[in-house]
């Protein structure tokens, strides 16, 4: 009897082994992070908001300065056809440009006789700036350009828009350049369709929109 009790025994012994052997192994669960909440991404810097810069016209008055030459150094006036004149440089292009602009052409004109010149330019006072509508619009007349700029669009929506009889599709543009008068035309409903991405005709102070 006690024989049997002890193989009985044994037997329980060896199947408990073989148990833990094949048992599986837990392992811990992954910590959910879904929840967790993350750093914001940082937020990038707004960029810099610009002015569009003011495009000088026939009879602004300027100031320019030439460091270190009093001579070169000139208080003028832009001429009726848009130049100016200056020693050394001659005459130039001003209407039409801005101050860095013609800055940096007087400054190209001096390299053949002044090393690195350093021109600085001025505005001392400006003209009134317009451009004129005549023709086949509702109000037609002297419209001021605001900060220098206008479309040709908006200047006809500003002159209250076409007559019936307007030729859409060729208005021109009179404007006074260093060669003389020259006539630029714009196809206005070529310029509103829906599929065109051109950007409208931009006017230039002294311009004459003429609707036929």
């Amino acid at each position: 009897m006690k024989i049997v009790t002890f193989a009985v025994l044994v037997s329980f012994f060896l199947l408990g082994i073989a148990s833990a052997q094949t048992a599986p192994v837990s392992k811990p669960s992954p910590v959910d992070t879904s929840g967790a909440k993350s750093a914001p991404a940082p937020t990038p810097p707004a960029a810099a908001s610009t002015s569009t810069d003011y495009r000088l016209a026939a009879g602004d008055k300027l100031r320019i300065e030439v460091y270190k030459d009093e001579h070169l150094s000139q208080s003028l006036q832009i001429r009726p056809d848009g130049k100016i004149t200056l020693p050394l440089a001659g005459d130039l292009p001003a209407a039409g440009r801005t101050t860095m602009e013609l800055r940096d052409s007087i400054s190209t004109a001096l390299k053949d006789y002044i090393a690195n010149p350093v021109v600085t330019v001025i505005v001392v006072e400006t003209t009134p700036q317009v451009v004129y509508v005549t023709g086949e619009v509702s109000k037609p007349g002297a419209l001021p350009l605001v900060n220098g700029h206008m479309s040709i669009v908006q200047a006809i929506a500003m002159a209250g828009g076409f007559t019936d009889f307007a030729k859409r599709k060729d208005v021109l543009v009179m404007r006074k350049g260093a060669k003389g008068m020259e006539t630029l035309h714009f196809n206005y409903k070529e310029a509103v369709a829906e599929e065109s991405r051109r950007e409208p005709l931009q006017l230039m102070a002294g311009d004459t929109v003429v609707v036929k």
